[in-house]
């Protein structure tokens, strides 16, 4: 028998797939949640009518009031104690994932990966209909074993104290993750932030993976992205179709991603968010115009896409795990990346349309973006958190999208 020197067995300790333990806070920490939510100390509202200064304070004040005294994150915690979560050591840090086979033979391993200001919370309604298909009116041909891991700084994964968890280094990650379960063909999913390491995964193209699906496709060609940052008119010559993209987008460019130039530019001096609930609930409101609207009508008593619980899952996992800012330095690292154009994708991908995402994909600029395009369907209703807020349909969508690569 070979004798195992200490540098190997460091190396297949960091190699090695372990447990992560219960999670379970502390009632003390849930307490002081509460108690400083109640102490907030509240500006005047806002000196007009709809949203255009952001946040408007009677939508922060009820998810405040239901913060502090109905909202139970105990139900949540639940839901992440029956599956499956583990740990493992890549490139010096611990990543932190759900990994759940499914029952049916030759399912296909999938990797999903959530966004900003997101967590593993977005895939969690997704998990059952894809694993097990059969029980949510799908065939056994389609199941998939899945994947979802907290990004690097994200939730219960470690939070990098050095520079260089760009987005492609978590590209790469997530193939050396999928290979260490034992996955040697697989396919990968994203939306927002997910849907960048997603697409980066697809021009790194490893051999192992067979393709990509995306819910925020990158198609805009560089110097269409680069006249709509600017605030450009519309090129000459466009579709209809590109015309309401490049409008779209223009508009996110221009009054949209606020909170991605000040991440991109200075995350370390947003304290504010992680000192206070109520501070960080509202930054992760503003993300785009049409997810909160109906965050808004949740919170004044509507019931559609996500609950108030929902929105309150993903907010209080990242105060708890104290990741406001190391969640954010995503954007700093992001040096080159456009949020929206294309990247260069070669392997087959698939790509789904919700429409009220932050732009219309044009399918002309799909098949130019993706010189391998597999799937391309417009939804009837859904927004930027696809998977959160129309489980069924995206489920439905995964599942076409890669039929074609078994």
């Amino acid at each position: 028998m070979t004798q195992t020197t200490g540098t190997q067995r460091s190396s297949e300790q960091a190699d090695a797939i372990r447990p992560f333990q219960k999670v379970n806070f502390p009632d003390e920490e849930l307490t002081e949640l509460r108690r400083r939510v109640k102490a907030t100390k509240w500006p005047e509202r806002e000196t007009v009518a709809d949203a255009s200064q952001g946040v408007q304070l009677a939508t922060i004040q009820a998810l405040a009031r239901y913060w502090a005294t109905d909202y139970d994150w105990r139900k949540c915690e639940a839901k992440l104690q029956s599956l499956p979560n583990f740990l493992t050591e890549i490139d010096g840090l611990d990543i932190h994932f759900i990994h759940v086979r499914s029952k049916h033979e030759n399912a296909l391993p999938l990797i999903v990966t959530h966004g900003w200001p997101g967590s593993i919370t977005e895939q969690l309604k997704i998990i059952d209909p894809l694993t097990n298909p059969t029980a949510h009116g799908g065939n056994a041909s389609d199941a998939f074993h899945i994947v979802v891991p907290s990004m690097p700084g994200y939730g219960f994964s470690g939070r990098p104290a050095t520079t260089g968890w760009d987005p492609a280094h978590v590209a790469r990650a997530w193939t050396v993750l999928m290979k260490r379960l034992g996955y040697n063909k697989f396919v990968a999913q994203g939306g927002d932030w997910g849907a960048v390491i997603t697409e980066l995964m697809g021009v790194q193209a490893p051999p192992e993976l067979l393709g990509i699906h995306t819910n925020m496709p990158g198609i805009f060609p560089a110097e269409v992205d680069k006249a709509a940052f600017s605030g450009a008119p519309a090129p000459s010559g466009l579709s209809a179709d590109e015309k309401v993209a490049y409008e779209s987008v223009q508009f996110v460019y221009q009054k949209g991603i606020a909170y991605g130039y000040q991440m991109g530019l200075r995350p370390q001096t947003l304290y504010g968010i992680a000192d206070s609930p109520v501070g960080l609930a509202a930054y992760f409101l503003d993300h785009d115009a049409r997810s909160y609207e109906m965050i808004a009508r949740v919170f004044a008593g509507g019931s559609e896409g996500l609950t108030r619980d929902d929105v309150l899952d993903n907010i209080t996992l990242t105060w708890l795990t104290n990741t406001a800012l190391s969640g954010a330095r995503l954007y700093w690292e992001n040096k080159g990346y456009s949020f929206f154009g294309v990247r260069g994708v070669v392997v087959p991908t698939a790509v789904s349309v919700f429409p009220d995402e932050l732009y219309p994909a044009p399918r002309s600029w799909a098949e130019r973006a993706y010189p391998k395009l597999i799937h391309f369907n417009k939804l009837p209703k859904g927004g930027h958190f696809a998977a959160w807020e129309q489980p069924k349909l995206f489920s439905e969508e995964v599942r076409a999208g890669f039929r074609s690569l078994r």
